[in-house]
This record gives structure tokens, sequence and C-alpha cells, in this order.
């Protein structure tokens, strides 16, 4: 057994044969002095500590501290019944506190014991008891957090480890002090009662043994009980505010003297307020001037030494944060940040920046937010943050949108116009700035908002600059949102039908198809526009088919006819005829001669002649169409149906083309044109 071992143990039964044995006066005055001394050292180490678990041997402390107290009580009360006195330092504290009244040596001793029992101890139990209930409250949650950060890869097995046990500790930490403030509790009501045996016992013992009169003995015994009293319950009020520190004590970077100078006086302005309270007490009260002038010229002293030490902490921290930023710049991995790709910018010149900013009335950033809302309603996509910056390369009026850093589109603007849209016919009285609508390529004016209310009237589409900005940036997500769907963002949808569908998707994922198979089908949904947001239909599809066959291009398709209601409900409106240009029979025996089978699929093998000829006769329909004002739809087979789209999607990517088994039976459909080889 270590010797530091060995010494406890024998301090323990130490303590309980002081209870015992009589005790000479000369070693009871060396353990009441080792009693305050021990007292002080708790206080200390409470106050440096920075966090609760750093002192977790308080509880059992706290019990050893107690019972040596008592201990110490039993001997001087051994001593003062005994022999009259208990050493000089009893006697010391008696007359010295008291100045030799005993009254006000009685008064000193019930404030002590009041403070300590109500206040002080009385708090600590109740901080404690309420620290345990809401540690053990938090405890699954703190548990669960541990794990998902081990999962994530944020800490290793052996960190984790160390949390759970942390958390573990804490609990235990809180439930023992919890329990340990009653013994302060005891302590207390036990001096109370030591306090009359002492006094009471002294009288009928002075007066019937030693034959003392009833004013010696109550000189004598009064003084004694007085500064046992004093002597046991100082130290129990140092360790009692010693448990109040420990559970009041929240985590932090500093100790208590650290934290106390570092957050009460953070705000030198409010101690010139308080000078100037203490200054007016001393002219307008009847409290001296001579009492308050000094101390409010201290406080506003204070004041401005530390407003002074803040600036000067406020210059060094933005040196320091300088010489980090060119420390850093020089640093060899410095250029490892330079590698990250926001998924989409929104850059614009200088003259544009009161879109942006608040403060000059911009709603840019709201504008923002209902795009990304409006992109999950109708594709079902979530739009990652969009980021914003100014960007002095750029003209003062353009504005550039970046997919993934590759500029997708842009514009000009005039903040003080208004772009009006002809309605088909022009209107030479409105007159204006000539210029692209950057969204659909059509011809627009830059117009005065004094001939805005005209242009109204005369059939104009009028927006103002803001509209033309998200009008451009929602078509531009549409257009491009298969890029902006990778394998993580398909994993954040697949937990979140996860969360209502549990059986769906576990019976897909990983057994059936993996995250980057589901990721290659929702990304060809997208490039057609057709939503993703009925994501349990679809799911419900892969789970089907994706047994048969794990070509995406074949999922896809099996997934279209799946949403047809859908799909017939987006190109449709109620009640009408669907009109199509339809494939004829010739170009259908055309293209599925010419499919081609891979190990890694089917795909078309289409001759350039053909291909030119598809081509330009879809290029006369669809041009007849747009000139009648209507919506150009090509419909075919559904075995053919992905290899057309293949034909087209380079240069005809926005002509939707759809199968006669994506449309539900009684949508009512009307052929306007066919395609013939």
């Amino acid at each position: 057994m270590k010797a530091k071992d060995l010494t406890v143990l024998v301090g323990i039964i130490g303590i309980v044969l002081m209870m015992i044995l009589p005790i000479p006066s000369w070693l009871l005055d060396l353990l009441l002095v080792i009693n305050i001394s021990i007292a002080m050292t708790i206080i200390l180490v409470a106050m440096n500590t920075k966090e609760p678990l750093q002192f977790s041997i308080f509880p059992s402390l706290l019990l050893i501290t107690t019972l040596f107290r008592l201990a110490l009580n039993i001997s001087t009360t051994k001593l003062i019944l005994s022999d009259g006195k208990a050493g000089e330092v009893v006697a010391t504290f008696g007359s010295w506190i008291a100045r030799g009244q005993v009254a006000i040596g009685f008064i000193v001793f019930l404030i002590l014991v009041v403070v300590q029992f109500i206040v002080i101890t009385k708090g600590s139990e109740r901080v404690a008891e309420v620290g345990a209930r809401f540690t053990l409250d938090a405890m699954p949650g703190k548990q669960m957090s541990i794990d998902a950060d081990l999962n994530a890869g944020m800490i290793n097995e052996q960190q984790a480890r160390e949390r759970r046990s942390n958390i573990e500790r804490e609990a235990d930490f809180y439930g023992s002090m919890d329990g340990a403030s009653k013994f302060v509790k005891g302590d207390a009501i036990a001096s109370i009662v030591i306090l009359l045996i002492n006094l009471i016992g002294g009288f009928i013992i002075g007066m019937a043994v030693h034959g003392m009169t009833f004013q010696d003995a109550l000189s004598t015994y009064s003084v004694l009980t007085i500064g046992d009293g004093l002597v046991s319950q100082i130290p129990a009020l140092l360790i009692s505010t010693a448990a109040g520190l420990i559970v009041t004590r929240a985590s932090s970077d500093g100790n208590l003297a650290e934290d106390l100078t570092g957050q009460l006086l953070s705000y030198p302005k409010l101690l010139y307020i308080v000078a100037v309270t203490v200054a007016f007490l001393g002219f307008f009260t009847p409290i001296h001037a001579i009492t308050t002038l000094p101390l409010a010229g201290l406080l506003a002293f204070a004041a401005y030494r530390m407003t002074q030490n803040l600036s000067r902490k406020a210059i060094a921290e933005e040196q320091l944060v300088e010489e980090q930023q060119i420390e850093e710049v020089r640093s060899p991995e410095s250029v490892i940040s330079l590698l990250n790709v926001d998924p989409i910018e929104f850059e614009f010149g200088y003259g544009l920046i009161p879109l942006a900013d608040t403060q000059q009335g911009g709603d840019l950033l709201d504008r923002i937010i209902m795009i990304r809302r409006q992109c999950a309603l109708e594709m079902g996509l979530v739009v990652p943050v969009i980021r914003i910056r100014d960007n002095i390369q750029l003209k003062p009026n353009e504005y550039v949108i970046k997919i993934k850093g590759n500029q997708v589109g842009g514009g000009e603007l005039l903040l003080n116009h208004y772009l009006a849209m002809s309605p088909g016919y022009d209107d030479e009285s409105i007159t204006g700035i000539e210029t692209i609508e950057p969204s659909f390529g059509l011809p627009a004016l830059w117009i005065d908002e004094s001939v805005k209310e005209r242009a109204e009237l005369a059939g104009y589409t009028v927006v103002d600059p803001p509209s033309v900005v998200a009008t451009h940036l929602t078509e531009l997500i549409k257009r491009y949102g298969h890029e902006l769907i990778g394998r993580q963002e398909t994993k954040m949808l697949v937990d979140n039908i996860r969360e209502n569908y549990p059986v769906l998707v576990d019976e897909l994922i990983p057994s059936v198809l993996t995250v980057g198979d589901l990721q290659k089908v929702l990304a060809k949904l997208l490039r057609e526009k057709i939503s993703i947001r009925d994501l349990v239909t679809i799911f419900e599809a892969l789970a089907d088919y994706g047994t048969y066959t794990k070509d995406p291009d074949v999922l896809t398709e099996y997934v279209r006819q799946s949403l047809s209601r859908q799909i017939t409900q987006q190109f449709s409106q109620s009640g009408e005829t669907l009109k199509v240009i339809t494939v004829g029979p010739t170009l259908e025996k055309k293209i599925a001669e010419s499919v081609q089978q891979s190990e890694h699929g089917s795909y078309l093998a289409l001759d350039p002649v053909s291909t030119q000829t598809v081509y330009q006769r879809l290029m006369e329909q669809i041009n007849r169409l747009l000139q009648s004002g209507q919506q150009p739809i090509v419909l075919t087979s559904p075995t053919i149906r992905m290899y057309l789209r293949q034909v087209i999607e380079r240069t005809m990517q926005d002509i939707p083309v759809l199968s006669y088994s994506e449309l539900e039976p009684n949508i009512e459909i009307q052929s306007v044109g066919v395609v013939n080889l």
C-alpha cells in the first residue's frame, strides 16, 4: 500500500478515535487550525476549477470534513465539560470575536448558522438536485449526439468512450452532491445542539462539580461555548460556500477570478453610471460627500482604464487576425480552401448592390428563400445555399449565375427601370431601351416608371429588376437541377423518406439499388423537368423493377410510367385536349432497328443522315406550333421514347418527349403533326 493511501486510512481511523479517546488541549488546538486550513484550501480549489468534474471528489471530501468537524466538536465538548477549558484556539475565538460580551458572541454564532443552513446549504442542495435531474434527462440526447459524431467520423472510438464516461461521471457527481448537501444541513443542526449542551451542561457542572458561582460559570462556559461554536462554524461556512461554488459553476475556459473580472468588468460604460449614482448620493442625500466622492472617482478612473485596455485589446486582436490570415496565405495548405466550389453562385456588379442590401430596400435574399421553397414544391429538389457576392470585374449593372463554378446565365439590369415584354404586337407609344429578356430570350424594353402604367394598359408584361433576376435564377435552377442532385443530396432525401416509410427504404436500399443508382434515376427525371417530389411512388417503382434490371435509363422509363398522373397534369390543362406531334411508324421502325445492345446497356446507333432528317422534320413541326402559340410536345411509343429523347436533347432540350403509357387513359389526345422518315 502506498504511503498516501495509508495516510488517508490512518486519518479516517483517527477521526473515529477522536470521538472516543480524550485529546490534550495542545493537540486539539493543532487539529482546529488544521480544520480551518483544510476549509480554506477547499474553497480556493473550488474557485479555481473550470468545471465541476475537475473536483469530482468533493462529495466524499464533504463527508470526511463534516465527520472531522463533528469529532472536533465532541472533543472540545469533553474538555469544556470536564476541565472548564478547551485550549487556546477556542478561548481566543470566544473572547476575541465576542469582545467580552456574551450576547454579541451568541448573535454572531446564530447569524453564521442561519447563513450556512438557510442560504448557502439550502441553495446548494436545490441546485444539485435540479442539476442531477436535468443531467439524467439529457443523457439520452447526449449519448445520441456522441453516436452521431462517431458515425460521421468527427471523433474516434477512444474519444467517444471518454465523452460517454464524462456524461456518466457528471450525472453521478450531481447525484452525490444532492446527497452530500444533507451532511452540511445535519452539521448545522448538530452545532446548535452541541451549543446548548455545552452551555447548559457547563452551568450545571461548573456550579455542582467545580463549585463555581453562577456568575463565574456563566462567564466561563459562555465564552468557551461561543468559541467552540465559532471555531467550528467558520470552516463549515467556508466548505458550504465551496459546495455552492462547485454546483453553480458552469463549464468555462477560466477559473472564477478570470470569469468575474472578464465578464463583470466587460462593460466600462456601466461603471460611469455607477460612479455618477454614487456621487449623486453624496451631494443630494445626508450621506457625506467625503464618503462617496472618493469611491465615485475610483469607479470613474477604473472605467477609464478599462476602456483603454479594451481598445488596446481590440487592436491587438485585429493585428493577430491579420497576421494569422497572412500566415495562412503563406502556408502550403492555404490553397486547399480554394478547391471548394459552391453549387450555385450569384455575382453582380457594384451598381446592383442595392438588390441585396436590405438597408437600401433590397429583397433579393427574401426572394431567394421563396425560390428555394418553390423549387422544393414544384420539383422536389432541395436547392443548396446560393452564394451571393459582388464582383468588381463585372460591369456595374451586370450579373452572372454560376453552377458549380461555371457560368450558365447572366444579364444586365437597370434598377430605376422596368422590363416590359410585348404581348405579340408593338405599341409605338411605348418607348424604351431595347434588350433581351434573360430567362426566355424574348425581345423586351427597359421603360421608365412614367411609362409603366401605359404599358400595362397596352397589354405588356411589366416586371421590376428583382423579379427579372428571380425568374432567371428559377429557370436556370430548373434547367440544371439534375446537376445539383448528387449522392450526398440523394442520401438526405432517402433519410427523410425513411422516417415515415422505413420498410420501403430498407427494401430498396441497398439490397436492390445503391444510392448512386437512385441518384442517376432522379437526375434523369430532373433533366426532363419531371418533379421528384413524390419519392414514395418513385421508390415503389424502383423496388418493383430494380430486381430485373439495373440500367438507369430503363428504370427511369418505369418510374415515368408510375408517375403518369403527375406527368399528365403537368402537360395538360384540366378538361383540355392535349395537342401533340406524333412519331410515324417509319421513324419508330428506324429507331428500333438502330438500337444496339452492349454489356453496359443499350444505346442508339442512328446514322448521321437519318439523324439530320429527324432534326429537320421535327423542327418543321415544332416551328409551326410555336408560331400558333402552342406548346410543342412529342408523343411516341414507350419502346423508343428514351432513344428519341437522346436524339433531340442536345438541340431541343426544352421539348418534352412523352410516351403513350405516361398519359392517363381519360386524356384526349389530338395529333397536330406527324414526323416520318
